[in-house]
């Protein structure tokens, strides 16, 4: 798994474009798994420290308690609808995918400043990360993995 960072070494261009919309968009969808496999979808907010990417959230919420149980996930990022006619003009959307490690040090929740008594703080490392987006009449994504790369895939 990769940190934020080593992402951004491997992906320089892919990893500008991923920041910039997750910083532009302060509400993400995380998906989790629940206890019987099914898919769950909760908001969330994320942040950029110290080379990683964070996401917390609310004391024995069910998205944390997923996450402790099994901390595969991925965070999708949607931009807004362009205005006009021009598919090209839409910024497109972020896809990550990876896992979430709960931190318990109670000096990292301290530097954190967690608006709660109890709140969960998560690391997430990266396995992929897809930038999608309309190019002309094309689908253009630029995909990258973990020990593979970036590559891009067109469709029409």
């Amino acid at each position: 798994m990769a940190s934020w960072l080593e992402f951004e070494r491997q992906a320089p261009e892919l990893a500008a474009v991923a920041r910039r919309l997750m910083d532009g968009y302060r509400h993400k969808v995380l998906a989790t798994l629940r206890k019987d496999g099914s898919p769950r979808v909760s908001g969330v907010e994320t942040s950029f420290r110290d080379g990683e990417l964070w996401t917390g959230s609310m004391p024995r919420a069910v998205k944390a308690l997923d996450l402790r149980r099994d901390p595969r996930m991925a965070v999708h990022v949607t931009s807004c609808a362009p205005e006009g006619e021009d598919p090209s003009a839409w910024e497109g959307d972020v896809k990550l995918a990876g896992r979430a490690v709960e931190i318990t040090d109670a000096d990292a929740l301290a530097s954190f400043q967690l608006p709660d008594q109890g709140s969960h703080l998560f690391r997430i490392e990266l396995t992929e990360v897809a930038w999608t987006r309309v190019e002309g009449n094309e689908i253009v994504i630029d995909a990258w993995r973990e020990g593979v790369g970036v590559r891009q895939i067109r469709r029409e």
